[in-house]
C-alpha cells in the first residue's frame, strides 16, 4: 500500500502511502515496518520527532549525526507545507555535494526517507507547518552535526528570499561543505 519513487539521488526515496477517505475525514497507515520490507525498505526506526514551526521560512538544517549515532530519516508533514532538502555528504559517494528539494505537505501525503551519510533540513512554506519524522538512532547531541544551508558549492534554492528566512544561531554557524570532516567516507 506503498507508492515508492525514485529521486535525482538514488538512496532518497519518496515515499506516499494510501489514503482513505469517506464522509468521516480519513484513515492513512503512514508506516509499517512489513509494507516498508515488502518495498524493500528493511529500517530499524528508534524514536519519532515531531516541530511545530509558527512562521513561513523557518528554516531547519542542514543537520545529522555522525558515526556511530548516524541517523536514517523518514519525514512527513502532517499540517502545513515544507520544502524538505537532503543533501549527499558521503565522501567516496559519485553524488558528494549533490542534493534533492522534495515538497512534502499535509495535501500531498508524501514522506521523503534520508538515509544515514546525508545532510538534511527544510523551509516551512505554510504558517504553523508540523513536521513527523522517524529516525533509526537515538539523539545524540555529542554528534549532532551540520552543514551550511546557504553553502554556493551546494546551490540549494529554498524558494523564498533570503530575508524571509529564519534559522536558529546554531544553524547560522554550520561549517560549509569543503570544511566539513569527511564524517562518511
Amino acid at each position: 500500500m506503498l507508492q515508492v519513487e525514485a529521486t535525482a539521488l538514488p538512496e532518497v526515496r519518496i515515499i506516499t502511502p494510501k489514503r482513505f477517505g469517506d464522509h468521516r475525514g480519513f484513515f492513512s497507515e503512514t508506516y509499517s515496518r512489513q509494507a516498508f520490507a515488502e518495498a524493500g525498505i528493511t529500517l530499524d526506526f528508534v524514536q519519532d520527532n515531531h516541530s511545530l514551526s509558527a512562521a513561513v521560512g523557518t528554516l531547519r538544517g542542514l543537520h545529522f549525526q555522525a558515526p556511530p549515532f548516524a541517523q536514517d530519516k523518514l519525514i512527513r508533514v502532517p499540517r502545513g507545507r515544507i520544502l524538505d532538502v537532503a543533501v549527499d555528504i558521503r565522501a567516496s559517494s559519485p553524488h558528494f555535494g549533490k542534493f534533492v528539494a522534495v515538497e512534502l505537505s499535509a495535501e500531498n501525503w508524501r514522506q521523503m526517507l534520508v538515509p544515514v551519510g546525508f545532510a538534511h533540513g527544510f523551509v516551512t512554506l505554510e504558517p504553523d507547518t508540523e513536521v513527523i519524522y522517524k529516525v533509526s538512532a537515538p539523539y545524540a547531541p555529542e554528534h549532532d552535526r551540520g552543514l551550511a544551508y546557504d553553502d554556493p558549492a551546494i546551490g540549494i534554492d529554498w524558494g523564498l528570499p533570503a530575508e524571509w528566512l529564519t534559522l536558529s544561531d546554531k544553524d547560522r554557524r554550520h561549517p560549509r561543505l569543503a570544511e566539513l570532516p569527511r564524517y562518511f567516507a
